[in-house]
């Protein structure tokens, strides 16, 4: 790349175009890329509503996750933690919502001590407000296009852990969760609602991962218990030493890939560390059967917990479908 961007350069000289030659050698910027074809860019599509700057979409594409700083207004943030703790507590009850529990403190009293998540947004429409900021949407179109699904959706709480370590999450791939592709239309906005630490436990992430393939998953063997869900790629720890550490500060917005593995540590601190995240997809994506595959035990698992709570499905893919809301632009196949 450095021997085509000095070829340029003495070409230049050489035509006697002195100007052009001294504004590439006096721009440290300008001379990395002068001379190199432009990029061809797979993770990230082309799009007018787009905030990414080129930068950003190169670190994307490069890493296969971006942090966005103060992206989502306080006062919104706010509305979301009040809501959550009022449904921790059971002062409001949303017909629907999936309430999930720590497994260390399960049979405690629901509090925000004891609820470590909340799921399917859509059927609240204060939290769901989340997945329909402009802001967002402007950025999730630069990674999948205009047409956009909100698929998952999640209010992620860690409260103190306690002792047990059941907090913390196993390094995974949220593909493995999903029976829709292509994974490159696919991306995850996961906003912190308040300062996020390697103390309270930060999401970690393994840079370039996405490039990778979908790896298999099961629940770790881990002493104290998993929560339920919780899936890890076997044999991670290979990758544990090219971990970066995202600490962020509320309103701090990570937009990642699906095949980036990532996980997060316990919470060490005496206070909370919440996220609201929303995943999305293209409508262009299509279902797919994970039926003899490495998806297949999540898919059961999926189906075995949607039919004791009187759920009649046994497709993984209608659980999806059922979740799935349009936020923009057109619906085409999900």
């Amino acid at each position: 790349m450095a021997a085509n961007r000095l070829r340029t350069i003495v070409g230049h000289l050489k035509g006697g175009n002195m100007a052009t030659a001294i504004k590439v050698l006096e721009d440290p910027a300008l001379f990395q890329t002068y001379g190199n074809p432009e990029p061809s860019f797979r993770f990230t599509v082309d799009s007018a509503d787009s905030l990414l700057t080129t930068e950003e979409r190169h670190f994307y594409e490069e890493n296969g996750y971006i942090v966005i700083r103060n992206l989502v207004d306080h006062q919104d943030i706010d509305k979301y933690a009040k809501r959550f703790e009022d449904i921790a507590h059971r002062r409001v009850k949303v017909p629907g919502l999936v309430v999930m529990k720590d497994v260390a403190v399960k049979d405690k009293e629901s509090s925000q001590f004891v609820v470590n998540k909340l799921q399917d947004l859509f059927l609240d429409d204060e939290l769901f407000a989340y997945c329909r900021t402009p802001k967002i949407l402007d950025f999730v179109s630069s990674f999948i296009g205009p047409n956009i699904m909100a698929v998952h959706t999640m209010l992620i709480n860690k409260p103190p852990d306690s002792g047990s370590m059941t907090s913390r999450h196993p390094l995974h791939q949220d593909l493995h969760y999903f029976p829709f592709r292509p994974a490159d239309r696919i991306v995850c906005s996961w906003t912190a609602m308040e300062r996020v630490t390697r103390e309270n436990g930060c999401l970690v992430a393994i840079p370039g991962s996405h490039r990778g393939a979908l790896l298999e998953h099961d629940y770790p063997d881990w002493e104290g218990g998993v929560n339920k869900g919780y899936h890890g790629i076997k044999g991670a720890s290979d990758v544990l030493d090219r971990r970066v550490f995202l600490e962020m500060e509320k309103g701090d917005t990570v937009f990642f890939h699906p095949i980036l593995i990532h996980g997060s540590g316990a919470n060490r601190s005496q206070g909370f560390r919440k996220a609201i995240s929303c995943h999305y997809a293209a409508s262009e994506c299509e279902y797919i059967d994970v039926t003899g595959t490495s998806q297949e035990n999540i898919a059961q698992e999926v189906i075995e917990i949607a039919q004791r709570r009187g759920i009649p499905i046994t497709d993984f893919r209608d659980a999806w479908r059922f979740r799935a809301q349009i936020v923009r632009g057109d619906k085409v196949n999900l």
